[in-house]
């Protein structure tokens, strides 16, 4: 049976909230635990459903996964069995393509259903696909995916096509088992993929150059057990501030990683959004102002999103919904996926003002007054947005479609109703 959001709008919220692990690393790392046949341990493993299908399929490979706690995961691949994902649970998740390096390097061979994910534009494939090549895997025709590479994986000089976060991943975890040495440039550099290099390193790979877009890699022959910690999520944690200022509310957002917010910081301003810094929290202040952050000649501001360290795409939908409180218009500009912003005709029916120019640009002329309205969650992003938006609203919101939301937020209702929020999960 499905579920949906009740919501009352209009509240204030107050208190403290702490951001769960950081999906878009735990997905590779739990792909990188099948790398070596010894114990990996995960913790701030977050308990949402693209992480639950992920462990999934690891076990259906082969793994033998157990929770150790509630955010805490053993995985030991002491004998990967099979070499073909499986086609459904595959289809639910953007990540399990990263599976494919894994495969290559324990079963010489990989069979890959195209991923699934949000769909939010065409997400191609062909940076792993033409990174795997060059590291000497040979692909086959059809759907699902054929990769083999019978003579192993041998090191090259690699320039990415594009700065992809999973083409980077799937490249890394090849190479870090290639015979020899493999330069990876224009690699991506988020968080996420520079701690899923330390989490290598960790298990005995050599990876230089960590946070940086040129990775250095010397391959070695095997790999060893470890235990990483998941680092916060700053999506969350952007979701939350944009949480906090909608509401009018004064919120403490606890172990928030502040230095991975720099960019985050600089386009909140120009909505007229700010916080504190307080050692590794970020406090919001109540009662925004959103005054925007004009250009120096005037110009009305922009929200632009771009590669690390730029703004991050996946809070462009929350960035959307805070431009209707600004006091003037805004212009959204989600350079990197073409279907990002089809969300807004949901904000439109709650009252925001919002002019969808093309499928890449938006301008919100604010403030705008929401109201109340009956909405679905097309992804996760705009779902979250979509939620934050019916908690500032007047009157009452049910949203459905919340599985959306469910595969990258840990129980948020739960924990958005401990700092006050008049949400219920419901039947329907």
């Amino acid at each position: 049976m499905a579920e949906a959001f009740e919501v009352s709008g209009g509240h204030e919220l107050a208190g403290s909230i702490r951001p769960a692990g950081n999906k878009n690393e735990a997905l590779p790392a739990i792909a990188a635990a099948l790398l070596t046949d010894e114990e990996v341990v995960l913790d701030n493993v977050p308990d949402i459903l693209d992480v639950r299908t992920m462990l999934e399929l690891a076990a259906q490979l082969g793994a033998e996964v157990t929770s150790l706690g509630p955010h805490t995961v053993a995985i030991r691949a002491g004998n990967v069995t099979s070499s073909d994902l499986d086609g459904e649970l595959s289809r639910r998740i953007r990540g399990s393509i990263l599976l494919t390096a894994p495969l290559l390097h324990r079963r010489r061979e990989a069979y890959v259903p195209r991923p699934g994910g949000d769909r939010i534009g065409r997400r191609r494939l062909d940076t792993h696909l033409l990174a795997l090549q060059a590291l000497g895997a040979d692909l086959g025709p059809g759907d699902p995916l054929q990769l083999t590479a019978p003579r192993g994986l041998a090191g090259t000089e690699l320039f990415l096509d594009e700065a992809s976060v999973t083409g980077t991943e799937n490249a890394v975890m090849a190479a870090v088992v290639a015979q020899g040495q493999t330069t990876i440039v224009n690699a991506a550099s988020e968080p996420h993929v520079s701690n899923l290099c330390r989490m290598l390193n960790g298990m005995g790979a050599d990876i230089e150059g960590i946070g940086s877009n040129i990775l250095r890699v010397r391959g070695v022959e095997t790999l060893h057990g470890t235990q990483h910690r998941i680092g916060p999520d700053f999506m969350e944690v952007g979701s939350f501030i944009g949480l906090a200022a909608m509401t009018g509310s004064a919120l403490t957002i606890l172990d928030a990683a502040p230095q991975n917010l720099t960019m985050v910081r600089i386009m909140y301003r120009r909505l007229g959004v700010e916080w504190q810094v307080r050692g590794e929290d970020v406090f919001v202040p109540r009662d925004q102002p959103f005054r925007p952050q004009l250009d120096f000649d005037g110009a009305i501001p922009k929200v632009d999103s771009s590669p690390w360290p730029g703004f991050p795409p996946d809070l462009v939908s929350i960035a959307l919904v805070m431009a209707t409180r600004t006091r003037g218009p805004v212009l959204i500009h989600e350079k990197m996926f073409e279907s990002r912003l089809f969300f807004v005709d949901r904000l439109i029916e709650m009252g925001a003002r919002i002019v969808l120019c093309d499928p890449h640009r938006a301008v919100v002329a604010g403030p705008c007054e929401l109201h109340g309205q009956e909405i679905n969650s097309p992804d996760i992003r705009a779902g979250m947005a979509l939620l934050i938006a019916a908690l500032a609203a007047d009157g009452k919101s049910r949203i459905g479609n919340i599985h959306q939301i469910d595969r990258g937020y840990e129980k948020i209702d739960e924990r958005l109703r401990a700092v006050g929020a008049e949400i219920r999960r419901v039947e329907v």
